[in-house]
């Protein structure tokens, strides 16, 4: 029924009768997070930077547990539906119980959805629902994954300009209108925003400060795209220290999620990312206390 009415209701239709279907499985007893665990931790971004494959493998741990699907997305485009609607993804308590039992100490739970770090409203919900979790902050060029952005977008039919570079030099034109409509209303959810977001995107200085004034700074894991190509298994050795889980050695560490061959990026508008990317990269190394060597 969700997805039917997804593709044939208007969003002012739609909403209110999820609201009004979840509330009724609530008086009902039916709520589908009665008894269900919040993640421990979250996978909060960045898009295009190997979450997929980084959700994949932390999956495999024995001594975690992931939500029903990678992208529940709660905290950016289904925060109306409520945090039983959001619990639902997630095991039961009374199953941590059992294996804690078994195997000595619970498991942890988690999910991962990419938009949230760059998401204006996302920091604001997810520490009011997840106070004490940790989050993992997946990153990549930010001119790789800006390109790798547009090729998605173009192959999923959402970008009509056939040019990386038009795209981007129209970027501010297509969105403000949007950010400002989203920055009223923080119940709307701006598709063109979701989808030509190239720039504002890789600008993860800016996106980290909203998160870093509402969380410790000791919350936050980083891992980039380069690491985790370079030599997977230390990069989640690294993460399973810092979430305080037993060392695991992975079977396969393969990439799970590899996109179609695309256009090779240009090497003057290359370049000149390069220059636009530079004082806010040099802005996250301050923030985050590395550098993670884009530039070279």
């Amino acid at each position: 029924m969700d997805n039917r009415a997804r593709r044939v209701l208007p969003r002012h239709v739609y909403r209110p009768l999820l609201r009004g279907c979840d509330g009724a499985r609530r008086l009902a007893g039916r709520n589908p997070g009665r008894g269900r665990l919040l993640p421990d931790f979250v996978i909060i971004g960045a898009a295009k930077a190997g979450t997929t494959s980084l959700f994949d493998w932390v999956s495999e741990h024995p001594f975690v547990t992931p939500a029903c699907r990678k992208e529940v997305h709660y905290f950016d485009y289904n925060s109306y539906r409520g945090e039983d609607w959001y619990r639902g993804h997630f095991p039961l308590g009374s199953e941590r119980e059992v294996f804690a039992a078994e195997h000595g100490r619970g498991f942890l739970a988690f999910e991962a959805s990419p938009s949230y770090i760059s998401h204006y409203w996302a920091p604001e919900r997810l520490k009011r629902t997840l106070p004490a979790a940790k989050l993992i902050v997946a990153l990549r060029n930010p001119v790789e994954r800006a390109h790798s952005q547009f090729q998605m977008s173009r192959l999923e039919n959402e970008e009509p300009l056939d040019d990386f570079a038009a795209a981007v030099a129209v970027e501010d034109q297509r969105l403000g209108p949007e950010r400002a409509r989203m920055l009223a209303d923080p119940n709307y959810n701006s598709w063109p925003i979701g989808c030509w977001s190239y720039l504002m995107r890789s600008r993860y200085a800016e996106q980290l400060e909203r998160w870093f004034a509402l969380y410790e700074r000791d919350r936050f894991h980083f891992v980039t795209l380069e690491e985790m190509a370079d030599d997977a298994q230390s990069a989640l050795d690294r993460l399973h220290e810092f979430l305080g889980l037993p060392a695991h050695r992975y079977e396969q560490l393969g990439a799970r999620h590899i996109a179609p061959r695309r256009e090779a990026l240009d090497p003057e508008v290359r370049a000149s990312l390069n220059e636009y990317f530079r004082p806010h990269n040099e802005r996250l190394y301050e923030l985050v206390g590395r550098d993670f060597g884009w530039e070279r």
